[in-house]
C-alpha cells in the first residue's frame, strides 16, 4: 500500500477509535498509532480491530506519574491507536465493565505505545 493511502486509512481508524474511547472517558483519549512499523519498506495501516489495554509501570514503561495506567484501544498486534493516560484503579475496573458490555476484547500481548 502506498503511504498516503495507508496513513489516511489508519488515520480514519484511530480517530473511530478515539472517539468511542472519548464516550468513555469524557473526552480524555489522544491519538496515538496511524501506521504499523513492518520493519521493511511496506506501510501498512493500524488495524482496524479495537482491543484493550491496561498499561501499568510493570509492563515495563516508565509513567511520567503516580495516577496508576495508561488505557490503550490497539489493534490485533498491540499498536495503539488511541490512549488515556492517568486512570485510576476504580476507573479501570468502571471502564473493564463498560467494555465487556460493549463486547471489546482485552488484549493479552505488548503494547505498543507512541514514544
Amino acid at each position: 500500500m502506498q503511504y498516503f493511502q495507508a496513513l489516511k486509512l489508519g488515520q480514519k481508524r484511530v480517530a473511530e477509535a478515539r472517539a468511542y474511547l472519548n464516550k468513555l472517558t469524557d473526552d480524555k483519549a489522544m491519538p496515538a498509532l496511524a501506521l504499523t512499523d513492518t520493519k521493511s519498506n511496506v506501510w501498512e495501516p493500524v488495524g482496524e480491530e479495537n482491543l484493550y489495554a491496561f498499561v501499568d509501570e510493570s509492563a515495563g514503561f516508565v509513567l511520567t506519574d503516580n495516577s496508576g495506567y495508561i488505557l490503550a484501544l490497539v489493534d490485533k498486534n498491540g499498536a495503539s491507536k488511541t490512549i488515556v493516560q492517568g486512570v485510576t484503579k476504580q476507573q479501570k475496573e468502571i471502564l473493564e465493565k463498560e467494555f465487556i458490555k460493549d463486547n471489546i476484547p482485552k488484549f493479552e500481548g505488548k503494547v505498543i505505545l507512541p514514544v
